[in-house]
């Protein structure tokens, strides 16, 4: 293990765009798969689910990603799933993850919203307990699924507004999902009181960026990496502090960016746009947040001191309060000085 990878491994973390059923491991999803052997296309075989994870595109991804949404087929699926993932993120020492949700998929299926609920916060409690890392909801639209689960998507975050629900966003597939119509949502949510997260520019220009600061008051945008094609949104966005949530080799796996080497996130940093590194679905692209930070490195050319302020952007960029930002920061700053 070189000097650098060592260094990444020990060092407390936050990450800010990770989304909940993309984050269950083989061992998970292998286990849920065996429970519903007959009634779905997932393999049980946890070490069959490397190629079943290979995507040709973001398209396919969606269409594999949504099959292993299938399996979450009760609270009990929820809240076993929830609680796995903090053990995965907390065993890499992040100490606070914003974990994005998407409740509608779950209520569709026939789990009742409170049931849904209350099984990601006992999840939560339990892992915090456990494990000792903090987590928050951002509950989700699933953009393909139109306006219904947005109208379904807002009803649950207002009508049981969980403890740990901070933040409402909106993610699935980019093309051919204008971001303007999702505007009435956006405003009940910020409204009362949750922060405004959309996925964006991810397989798109920069227009789907522009459409999310200006209709859905974007304060922080998921992916974003089309702003490097527009200088003058980037100019926006370093200037208003807007950050972007940055997944690497997500975006090389979704083939939204052909490789690692063409990835536009040295050009992104170079003109001052904010920026947190995060894994996206990891097991499904084969990552960890680790890795990232390790990609993250070598793209921008950063020694454990860059690493350093890579971490320490995340807490910046969160939306923990203030004193547990001053704790986690002074954590990281702490470590191996």
């Amino acid at each position: 293990m070189t000097e650098l990878t060592s260094f990444i491994a020990g060092l407390p973390k936050a990450e800010l765009h990770v989304h909940h059923v993309g984050s269950a491991s083989p061992r998970i999803v292998a286990e849920l798969a065996a429970r519903h052997e007959g009634d779905t296309p997932v393999p049980a075989d946890p070490a069959a689910l490397a190629d079943y994870f290979a995507f040709r595109d973001f398209a396919h991804f969606i269409e594999v990603y949504l099959s292993v949404v299938d399996l979450i087929r009760d609270d009990e699926d929820v809240r076993m799933l929830t609680y796995e993932v903090a053990r995965e993120l907390a065993r890499q020492q992040v100490r606070y993850a914003e974990l994005t949700l998407t409740p509608y998929s779950s209520v569709k299926r026939g789990i009742a919203a409170e049931a849904y609920c209350a099984a990601i916060e006992d999840a939560r409690r339990s892992a915090a307990a456990d494990f000792g890392i903090d987590l928050r909801w951002c509950f989700d639209i699933p953009g393909e699924a139109g306006l219904p689960a947005a109208e379904e998507t807002l009803r649950v975050a207002l009508g049981q507004q969980p403890a740990g629900l901070i933040s409402f966003g909106l993610g699935g597939p980019e093309i051919g999902v204008p971001r303007p119509q999702f505007k009435p949502y956006f405003d009940k949510a910020r409204a009362a009181g949750l922060h405004s997260v959309p996925h964006a520019g991810e397989t798109t220009g920069p227009q789907t960026i522009w459409d999310s600061l200006r209709d859905l008051g974007a304060e922080r945008i998921g992916h974003g990496i089309a702003a490097a094609r527009d200088p003058e949104l980037m100019a926006y966005l370093a200037g208003h502090n807007i950050p972007l949530e940055v997944c690497p080799t997500s975006n090389v796996r979704t083939r939204a960016v052909a490789s690692l080497d063409e990835h536009p996130l040295a050009v992104l940093v170079g003109a001052g746009v904010p920026v947190s590194i995060n894994s996206d679905d990891p097991p499904m692209f084969g990552t960890t947040l680790e890795e990232e930070y390790a990609v993250a490195a070598k793209l921008l050319d950063l020694d454990e001191q860059g690493v350093r302020g890579l971490a320490r952007a995340a807490v910046e960029q969160s939306f923990l309060d203030p004193g547990g930002k001053a704790t986690l920061l002074a954590e990281i700053d702490a470590y191996n000085a």
